[in-house]
This record gives structure tokens, C-alpha cells and sequence, in this order.
């Protein structure tokens, strides 16, 4: 399939009228899991956006999509906002395209968005997906079921097998260097200036470069479903030698200021209603639940649960509505670990106190090819209704201990604290004569690191000048909705 690559030149780039292409329809069994998975794939990704911002990024979508060669693309391709804290585009065979609001708020103005679009599209329309492993052979849980998978054998839950199918949407280098070229030729049919590709990627490439400087602190850590397009430089590059060799740079749509109209106030970081990581600590405030986890170990937070990630394990954070015993509630995490597995032997657990409520903990030792690992278990009666636990895996020996700052950090947060907790949101200021990078930077919503993050958001230099009347993008601190 190499000779599939386009080769970026102007040739190349050559805006081709949809109708003289050879009209590819999607495979309709495609259409049809994409359509299964969709309602699942959204929830367990933080749903979707409604409203005017989700239909101005389908109006954007689609008109990028005109000229893919995809037979009806109004009705085959469909295009959905998240609502995730997470960077990231992707698209599945189906033609369902996806797209996170925090990608949205490290653009700049149409024309990226249309880039970001058009390139998923192009992976669709090139049909990339099948030139890969089929999803069974693919870990089907990423970071956490990697290490579940050793033990117990692939899978915990079936909730999670939706999200699955993005482990396999990692694109090869010459698929992702296809794709970026499809979405240039889509994005200069549809009117954009080329520019805006080349100015999406730049973005990304700084805030990798800042996250990368920040993570230590924040303790965040991306999820695996993130990684589907790892980023180069030699992407930007390329985009940029194409967009110049198309003779077009600088000319076409930008609507920059319909972009950041349309971004105002939109949420940034993570979403009070699923729960915040700041430093060491996860906080819900709907849920009122509390818990920090050891220096060094990273999180990463997702619609049912909190993956924790370190040096001497990993664990999962989940729980709710529950009807049984403390001891009912482990049975049934390690089944879950063990796909059912009644005769897996689950030792009595320990009956303790945390932060004033019942709790009960039990280690499981497991086997290995690579050795011996302890799978643990610390469960919680929250409330006479719900039970909440945490899942551990340690290597053999290690027990809980390595997540005992943990297990007991456990708590209840006041009415007064869950009124404290707001979120990060977009606003759109207008540089007033005086105003300085560092004056504008100072507002930014963090307590580390606003000087960095403002250049990053708005791609400017530390010694650059800001001209009145010009739009930059802050982060401050909004109200719940």
C-alpha cells in the first residue's frame, strides 16, 4: 500500500471536482458498528457539545468534506464536538468524525479547524483503517487492560469495548502525511487558506512542548486514546512546503473572528461534572468525593473512572450505585478483572475505618509469564446506596503499599469546598493600549506556568509586541453550568 502515498507537491495538491472523482461509498457493515458505537463511544468520552458551536464545527465539517470524494458526504459523514479535556481529532470507517473541545480552544481561526477536519475525512475517504490489523488483535482496554490483560486475559467490562476501537486508530507516518495532504486539497477546494494547516500542527507541536514541562506538576496524564496521531515536526514542515507549492498561501478563508466568537467560553481542562485532577488530587464536586495519589503518579480521568499510573503500579478508581455488602462489591471487581471467573479464589477481606466510613481491602496473588503480581482491591461505603473502590496492581509482594497515601486519603469534601471548584473557560479579550504579555498573561487561570501558557495558546514570542485592538485568547475561570 505504500505507492498510496501522495507525494507533496503541487501536483499533488491539484483540486480535483468531486464529480469527476470515482465516487468511493462507505462499506455499509462499517456504517453500521459505527452507528452501534457511537451512543457509547460519546459517554464514555465525555459527550458531546450541543448547541450553536456544534453546529457551526458540522457546518465547517461538511463543507470540507464536499470535495473528499465520498459519495454523499452530507449524509454518509457526520461530525461530533466532545467534551474532553484531551487534544485530539480522530474518525472511524463509518464515517463519524470526532473532534475534542480542547483541540478547538489551541486553534486560532476557521481555517484550522477546517485543516483538523478535512484531515480526518481524508483518513476515512482513504479507507486507512483497513490497511491495519483487525481490531481483535488489538489490546481492547490500552494502558490499564495492558497490564489487566497480563494477568487476567484481554478485558474487564464490556463498556469499555467501544472506546476500544480507538486503540487501532493509530495511523502509520505515510497515512498520516496521506491524510494531511487529503485535508489541504479539501480545505483549498472549500476556500481556506493552506496556512491554517501548518498553523494547527505549530500549535500542537508548542503545547506538547509545554505539557511536557508542566505534567510533572499537574500530575495528568494522557489517556490512550489520545495517541492516535503522534505528532512530528516533519508534519509542520511538510504542510508547510505543501501550502507554499500550492501557489495559494496567505489566500482564502480565515474568519477568525467568527472562530473566537464561536469559542467564548468554552470549557478548558477538565469538566466539573466528571471531575477535576489539580496536582496530585482528583476532586468530583457533584459526587463531593476526594482523593490524592502518591508524588510521582500520574492520572488520567474519564467518563466512569480515574486511572492512576506510577513507578510501582496502577490502579482505577470506580464505584456508584451499588445494592450488597462491601465483600459483594470486591466479589464483583475481581469477576470483572477475571471476566466472570467464579472459582478465582478472592481472600476474606480486612474490615477497616477511612475517614470515618466503612471500608474493606483484599490482595489477590496472580502468576505471571513475567512473574508474580498482587491484584488489590480497597472498597468504600459511601453512603447506605453507593459503594466506591479503588482496583491496585503491584508487583508480587508489594500489596497495597505502594497506594496506602492513597486508600486513606479518601474523603467527603464540605458544601463550602464543592462551591469553591469552578471551571477554566476560553474568553476572547481585545488588547487595550498598555496591555502586555505579561500583563494579559497574569490573569490566566493557573497558579504555575501562566506566562508560558498564554504564549503557547496565542503563539506568540515572550519579547513580542501586542498591538491594540488585536484578540488573544485567556484562560480564566468561569461559572458552572
Amino acid at each position: 500500500m505504500r505507492r498510496t502515498v501522495l507525494l507533496l507537491a503541487a501536483a499533488a495538491l491539484a483540486i480535483t471536482p468531486a464529480a469527476a472523482q470515482q465516487l468511493r461509498y462507505l462499506n455499509p457493515q462499517d456504517v453500521a458498528e459505527a452507528q452501534r458505537d457511537h451512543a457509547e463511544l460519546v459517554r464514555e468520552l465525555g459527550g458531546a457539545e450541543t448547541g450553536p458551536r456544534a453546529a457551526y464545527v458540522e457546518s465547517i465539517g461538511r463543507r470540507v468534506a464536499a470535495p473528499s470524494g465520498i459519495a454523499n458526504p452530507g449524509q454518509a459523514l457526520h461530525f461530533t464536538t466532545l467534551n474532553s479535556a484531551v487534544e485530539n481529532a480522530f474518525s472511524v470507517p463509518g464515517g463519524y468524525v470526532y473532534i475534542t473541545r480542547q483541540l478547538m480552544g489551541l486553534m486560532d481561526d476557521e481555517s484550522q479547524l477546517a485543516f483538523a477536519l478535512g484531515h480526518e475525512v481524508g483518513h476515512v475517504a482513504a479507507n486507512h483503517a483497513h490497511i491495519r490489523e483487525q481490531y481483535a488483535n488489538r489490546n481492547p482496554l490500552g494502558v490499564f487492560g495492558s497490564i489487566i490483560g497480563a494477568i487476567f486475559g484481554p478485558g474487564i467490562t464490556d463498556v469499555l469495548q467501544a472506546r476500544a476501537r480507538l486503540d487501532t486508530l493509530s495511523f502509520s507516518r505515510e497515512q498520516e502525511y496521506q491524510a494531511d495532504t487529503l485535508g489541504l486539497r479539501y480545505m483549498i477546494a472549500a476556500g481556506y487558506d493552506p496556512a491554517g494547516a501548518s498553523g494547527i500542527l505549530a500549535n500542537l507541536s508548542r503545547e506538547a512542548a509545554l505539557q511536557a514541562r508542566v505534567q510533572g506538576r499537574s500530575n495528568r496524564q494522557t489517556p490512550e486514546w489520545a495517541s492516535t496521531h503522534p505528532l512530528s515536526e516533519n508534519r509542520m514542515q511538510r504542510a508547510l512546503a505543501a501550502a507554499q507549492q500550492t501557489g495559494r498561501l496567505g489566500q482564502g478563508i480565515h474568519n477568525r473572528d467568527t472562530f473566537l466568537s464561536e469559542i467564548e467560553g468554552l470549557y478548558v481542562d477538565d469538566d466539573p461534572a466528571q471531575g477535576i485532577i489539580d496536582g496530585a488530587t482528583f476532586t468530583h464536586p457533584d459526587l463531593r468525593i476526594q482523593f490524592g495519589v502518591p508524588q510521582g503518579y500520574l492520572m488520567s480521568n474519564g467518563t466512569d473512572a480515574v486511572t492512576i499510573s506510577g513507578s510501582a503500579g496502577k490502579a482505577q478508581f470506580r464505584g456508584g450505585a451499588f445494592n450488597g455488602t462491601l465483600d459483594d462489591a470486591i466479589l464483583l471487581a475481581f469477576r470483572q478483572l477475571t471476566r466472570g471467573q467464579a472459582n478465582f479464589p478472592v481472600p476474606v477481606p480486612q474490615h477497616i475505618t477511612i475517614n470515618g466510613m466503612p471500608a474493606a481491602v483484599t490482595t489477590a496473588q496472580v502468576n505471571t509469564d513475567s512473574g508474580l503480581i498482587d491484584a488489590s482491591v480497597a472498597a468504600y461505603q459511601w453512603d447506605p446506596q453507593r459503594i466506591y473502590y479503588f482496583v491496585m496492581l503491584t508487583p508480587g509482594g508489594y500489596g497495597v503499599a505502594p497506594f496506602a497515601p492513597m486508600i486513606n486519603s479518601l474523603r467527603k469534601i464540605t458544601p463550602a469546598e464543592v462551591a469553591a471548584i469552578r471551571p477554566r473557560v476560553i474568553h476572547i479579550e481585545t488588547v487595550r493600549p498598555g496591555d502586555s504579555v505579561q500583563s494579559l498573561a497574569s490573569r490566566m487561570a493557573y497558579r504555575d506556568f501562566k506566562l508560558e501558557r498564554f504564549l503557547s495558546l496565542n503563539g506568540l514570542a515572550a519579547n513580542g509586541a501586542l498591538a491594540p485592538g488585536r484578540k488573544v485568547k485567556l484562560v480564566v475561570y468561569g461559572r458552572r453550568s
